[in-house]
């Protein structure tokens, strides 16, 4: 808020360019917060699909977080009046590789009851293969 109360101060003295910096700034900031959203969902997105994929297993309530998850990234990431997208594919597919750390630390504790530490999971999935697989789920 403070900084759109910046914006109108410099908008009324007059000074343009120093308006177009605080409007880069602004847009980066909304960025930021959307991708850190988009992360969020796609943690939990990674987490279910890292589950499926070492059980060897489903269960609906598995298969229901990863389709919220991935209505959530769609929906997040579409711009409603302007039409298209905030992040393109490439930027979605880096998301989902910096989300992926977190989601193998929270999977440690779900795989077959906290069987093994993030490290040890960690050796136990195809990273590329669960990144593929939401990426795929994403970008459909």
């Amino acid at each position: 808020m403070e900084e759109l109360i910046e914006l109108k101060t410099i908008l009324l003295k007059g000074d343009i360019k120093g308006s177009l910096a605080l409007v880069d700034e602004l847009e980066e900031m909304c960025k930021s917060a959307l991708i850190n959203n988009i992360i969020s969902y796609a943690v939990i997105l990674l987490l279910h699909l890292i589950k499926q994929q070492v059980e060897n297993r489903t269960t609906r309530s598995w298969e229901v977080s990863i389709r919220n998850s991935v209505l959530k990234i769609k929906g997040l990431n579409k711009r409603r009046k302007a039409g298209g997208v905030y992040l393109p594919l490439e930027e979605l597919r880096l998301a989902l590789e910096e989300a992926y750390p977190q989601a193998i630390n929270e999977a440690s504790l779900e795989v077959e009851e906290g069987r093994y530490d993030a490290k040890e999971l960690e050796t136990l999935v195809n990273q590329e293969e669960v990144i593929n697989r939401a990426f795929s789920l994403i970008s459909i």
